[in-house]
């Protein structure tokens, strides 16, 4: 039977319960246990699928093409196991299941309550999320409570880990609660209260926790952990000082120090040999190793809220890691770009253009792609930038007037971008025969193989073949694919089974580095391999940045080593 450990928060949200969630899988897992990781989201939407980036952040998504919470993310880039559906599961869906059940009679006529119906599913959800039963199950689950303790939309989770911890008894549980130690300037000093208060209102609740990690923006000491232990209840030990540092991935070895693994290890009476971390503290020597800087202009719509990109700015600095390269990245709004003008990204070393939905700030993006197109800067698009990059190319090299995705202008004369129900021949032209506001196609989600063209740019990238993840609706127009190709653009990867355009590129006598492509290989990155595609893509920029320096140093003269220019929106 798999154990528990489930992990609350406290005093304030965004306190980081994911990346602890996932660094103590991280430390179990170097201990040779299989670990997987459970996220509960209080919310009542089945899923964040429709949710604005902005109220969520970004949406990740699992092979098997769950839209889930971004902290499966960290759990991916911190664990080798891979998450799917059962491993992130909201109010919304533990309702609509009860809700279902109800409606078939499988209560027998009994009066549905939150308890013991709500929590029992829960309960239910979690043991699926363990695969309990499926022959594979874990030998540690990690079950991360969303919301923070005192919330009303997560009481019902919180009862539920409380009756888990009776039901399967001693040994098969433990409780990590994370919360924040504020440091006051005025007083000078950390203040222990709001961690005394919060422990405080969990054991009203009936759970009393094994550890507890204390966030801070600097070490804790020793007098505040012990005034925490005694006021709390726990032994010293399990008073864990997580302090800020300039890598999150520094944070299993932080906790290693202190012991969290062996405190977890004696809660579930695990005998377990120690933790071999040498794979964290070997990436910890390439973070502190960089020799090299590359600046990327990330020209977004999300830019407001960076968690809305985590994954792929997480994906960046895996690569810089790997190349022994410091990646500064600057956000820029695409609607400011698009009433200002890109001349301000020419100085960049790269420009990325990343993923999104709905019309607000596309021509800003078109713009920041034709620069990168028109300078010769290294241009990574992903999903919709990919498919902008179709539409500047058409108009801009192509010379279709007015192209576009029917996602923006259903009449477009060029529709180059379109729901695949769109796609229609009339004698050579292309004629929009759905113009209803029903967008008529389903997301494609998830994993999908993708064979490469030989002698192409992302050939060198990937092979002949590769697995990516998707998240999208619209698809490159496969009916003006021929006349695009006559245009100069490279159709460099497409589905097995459909011929769906996945890659587009320009030849390297045109540009050195252009590539887009329809999937999110963010997905796929960790920090302990990275990811190819990002790799040379930073490996792009470096190149540029070597040419630029040449040039400025012929223009200018010497400039000094490590000296490098920054510039800001």
């Amino acid at each position: 039977m798999s154990k528990f450990v489930f992990v609350t928060g406290g005093v304030v949200s965004s306190l980081g319960k994911g990346i602890a969630a996932a660094s103590l899988g991280a430390l179990l897992e170097s201990r040779g246990i299989r670990v997987t990781l459970i996220k509960m989201d209080p919310y009542l939407n089945i899923d964040p699928g429709t949710m604005s980036p902005f109220q969520h952040g970004e949406v990740f998504v699992t092979e098997d093409g769950a839209e889930t919470d971004l902290d499966l993310g960290h759990y991916e880039r911190f664990i080798t196991t891979k998450m799917s559906r059962i491993n992130n599961f909201t109010t919304g869906q533990i309702y609509d299941s009860v809700i279902r059940k109800e409606r078939k009679g499988q209560y027998l006529g009994k009066t549905v309550q939150v308890v013991p119906h709500i929590t029992n599913e829960i309960q239910d959800f979690i043991l699926r999320g363990a695969r309990i039963g499926a022959g594979d199950e874990a030998e540690v689950a990690i079950v991360e409570v969303g919301g923070t303790v005192g919330d009303i939309e997560s009481l019902p989770f919180l009862e539920a880990i409380r009756q888990m911890g009776l039901k399967l008894g001693t040994f098969s549980t433990c409780y990590v609660h994370l919360t924040l130690v504020p440091f006051l300037p005025s007083a000078g000093e950390l203040k222990t209260k709001p961690t005394q208060h919060s422990v405080q209102r969990l054991r009203e609740i009936g759970i009393l926790p094994n550890l507890i990690l204390c966030r801070a923006d600097r070490p804790i000491p020793e007098d505040e952990r012990e005034k925490i232990s005694l006021f709390c209840n726990v032994p010293k030990g399990a008073v864990v000082s997580v302090y800020d540092v300039d890598s999150i991935y520094r944070i299993p070895r932080i906790l290693f120090e202190q012991g969290v693994d062996d405190v977890i290890c004696g809660a579930l009476k695990l005998s377990l040999p120690t933790a071999d971390i040498s794979v964290w503290d070997e990436l910890l020597t390439k973070v502190s190793n960089t020799s090299k800087v590359v600046r990327i202009a990330m020209v977004g719509k999300y830019v407001d809220l960076k968690e809305s990109y985590k994954s792929l700015t997480e994906a960046l600095n895996h690569a810089g890691i790997h190349c022994e390269t410091k990646v500064l990245l600057e956000y820029f709004d695409s609607e400011v770009i698009e009433s200002i003008g890109s001349e301000q990204l020419v100085n960049f070393d790269a420009i990325l253009v990343p993923g999104g939905f709905g019309e607000r700030g596309i021509e800003g993006k078109i713009k920041a792609i034709e620069c990168a197109r028109l300078n010769k800067i290294p241009f990574l698009g992903i999903c919709l930038g990919m498919q902008l990059a179709v539409v500047e190319f058409a108009r801009n090299v192509s010379k279709m007037a007015k192209a576009n995705s029917t996602e923006f202008d259903v009449l477009t004369p060029y529709p180059v971008v379109a729901l695949i129900s769109e796609w229609t021949a009339n004698d050579g032209s292309i004629e929009k025969r759905n113009l209803s506001s029903e967008k008529g196609g389903t997301m494609r989600l998830g994993n999908q193989l993708i064979r490469i063209a030989e002698g192409t740019l992302a050939s060198k990238i990937y092979g002949n073949v590769t697995v990516e993840r998707h998240r999208h609706r619209y698809e490159f127009n496969n009916v003006l694919r021929d006349f695009l190709q006559k245009s100069g653009l490279v159709c460099s990867g497409e589905t097995e089974k459909e011929s769906l355009v996945e890659i587009i590129e320009l030849c390297t006598s045109e540009h050195p580095w252009f590539l887009g492509v329809q999937f999110h290989p963010e997905f796929n990155s960790n920090p302990r391999e990275g990811h190819p595609l990002f790799i040379e893509f930073i490996k792009a920029g470096i190149m540029n940045s070597k040419k630029k320096l040449s040039k400025r140093e012929v223009d200018a003269g010497p400039v000094s080593k490590g000296k490098h220019e920054t510039s800001k929106l």
